[in-house]
């Protein structure tokens, strides 16, 4: 029986990529109609043993198939089933939208070019495609896969192609949140006769009204671009006015914390949202050389050392390589993790160096800190619950939205949760700067009172490594 689309909605031929890379994808496409070839069946179940994130999402898809078809004849199976129009955070139906689920029940006719077989997967995906565009004339049929070898074919066939955006958290990543703001410099010409000010505690506040308050967000900075300018984090935001503190200078000597001082403005953001200790999740931003991991490390060893607000440091990223992967690592899960922890090392060295005291004393301060210091891997991470610990998650552009919720929610009482990465370098295959986990927290959490995200701007690591990052 041939499938009947509803007047005025789309099909859309669905690739196993994208199944595999968000199982909820069936339920993206509102009201349009969703095809699925018998190919994208057995790619599902060829990828379902394992215990990596794909062959999970594909057991997940298999799932959401099942309860669909439970229960449903051939005849209501060849009609389409009726897909949800959104889901629950548990993955239940929330209501009917008006899209239908269809499978390939049937054989289509050969229309494919000589030169592609149709014994490949892709290739069978395109062969269905094309006898759905000459079935359904009259129908806007779109292939939708994350594999741009198969959309550059289908186009080439004349086939509509897309990628799947539906998992997008923002259209452009030039729209990504900064967390920081720059006053024009007349903002004080606008909003002076609505401020006041006061002082608590040693901390001077302002409270000001105006146009502008109404888009800042809480824990943004705010600054006017004078050299001895005006620098502030806002407190407390709603639409009529908003509370801005000044921010702690740890620019100078005086203030510097494990013998680290902020070279910039960013810098110095940054400091302020890792020793406030009433921010339990802190995003930061930069290239490579703005010294994300230094500040981080820096902040979390004089909380841990010196205030003992939290009893460890926790250190962890994503195993991706850069390139070939160097195989098995023998020893316990912290020596096999080691080798991924370069930047914890290189940074340590700085920070021991920095110390007075004989050479002996900084080795014996270094096995110190390595003490408490633990470094674990993501994998362990499901069912953990981390107490008053300072966590770092490394290259954190590298996880999904999926596996950042399944990080996040280990933290528990006391514990402070610091995301590092620059989305300019994910290496995980079918993320983008868009779809990264990175990305989707620094979007979620920038309405919440007790997070915080800055972007750092200026390379500090050498002459040589800012030269390279801009020429190279």
């Amino acid at each position: 029986m041939l499938m009947t689309p509803m007047p005025g909605t789309r099909i859309f031929v669905l690739d196993t990529n994208v199944l595999i890379h968000d199982p909820t994808a069936l339920f993206r496409f509102e009201e349009h109609d969703v095809y699925l070839p018998m190919v994208v069946l057995e790619e599902l179940d060829s990828a379902k043993k394992g215990m990596s994130e794909a062959s999970r999402n594909a057991r997940q898809a298999s799932r959401f198939i099942d309860e669909l078809m439970h229960d449903m004849s051939k005849d209501q199976i060849d009609h389409g089933l009726a897909l949800p129009s959104r889901l629950s955070e548990s993955g239940k139906d929330m209501g009917n939208g008006s899209g239908r689920l269809f499978f390939q029940t049937r054989s289509l006719p050969y229309l494919l070019p000589e030169d592609l077989p149709g014994n490949r997967p892709d290739n069978a995906i395109l062969g269905n495609t094309l006898a759905l565009l000459k079935e359904h004339d009259d129908v806007v049929v779109t292939l939708v896969s994350k594999d741009i070898n198969l959309r550059i074919k289908a186009s080439v066939l004349g086939i509509h192609a897309e990628d799947y955006y539906s998992d997008r958290t923002l259209s452009d990543v030039d729209l990504l949140f900064t967390g920081v703001d720059e006053l024009p410099t007349d903002f004080w010409e606008l909003h002076s006769k609505d401020v006041d000010s006061w002082q608590e505690n040693g901390r001077t506040y302002y409270r000001i009204a105006g146009p502008r308050v109404v888009d800042w967000y809480p824990n943004q900075f705010l600054y006017t671009p004078a050299d001895q300018g005006f620098e502030a984090i806002a407190r407390e935001t709603n639409a009529q006015s908003a509370v801005v503190e000044i921010v702690d200078d740890y620019r100078s000597e005086k203030n510097n914390i494990w013998g680290i001082v902020a070279r910039n403005r960013e810098q110095n953001f940054a400091m302020n949202l890792l020793m406030r200790d009433d921010i339990d999740f802190v995003t930061i931003l930069g290239v490579a050389g703005t010294g994300k991991t230094l500040l981080t490390l820096a902040a979390g060893l004089t909380q841990t050392m010196e205030t003992n607000r939290y009893s460890e440091i926790i250190m962890t990223r994503v195993t991706v390589p850069l390139g070939d992967d160097i195989g098995f690592l023998p020893g316990t899960e912290e020596e096999k993790m080691e080798p991924w922890m370069g930047a914890l090392m290189d940074n340590l060295e700085v920070l021991t160096q920095r110390q007075d005291g004989s050479q002996w004393e900084r080795a014996a301060t270094n096995d110190l800190l390595r003490n408490r210091i633990k470094i674990r891997s993501l994998n362990f991470m499901r069912g953990r619950t981390f107490l008053n610990r300072f966590v770092i998650i490394d290259e954190a552009q590298n996880l999904t939205p999926k596996q950042m919720k399944a990080i996040i929610t280990r933290a528990g009482p006391g514990t402070k949760l610091i995301c590092l990465g620059n989305v300019a370098q994910i290496d995980t295959p079918y993320l983008t700067e868009t779809t990264s986990g990175l990305t989707y927290v620094v979007n979620r959490f920038r309405d919440w009172d007790h997070s915080g995200h800055v972007t750092l701007l200026r390379g500090e690591r050498s002459r040589l490594a800012d030269h390279a990052s801009d020429i190279l």
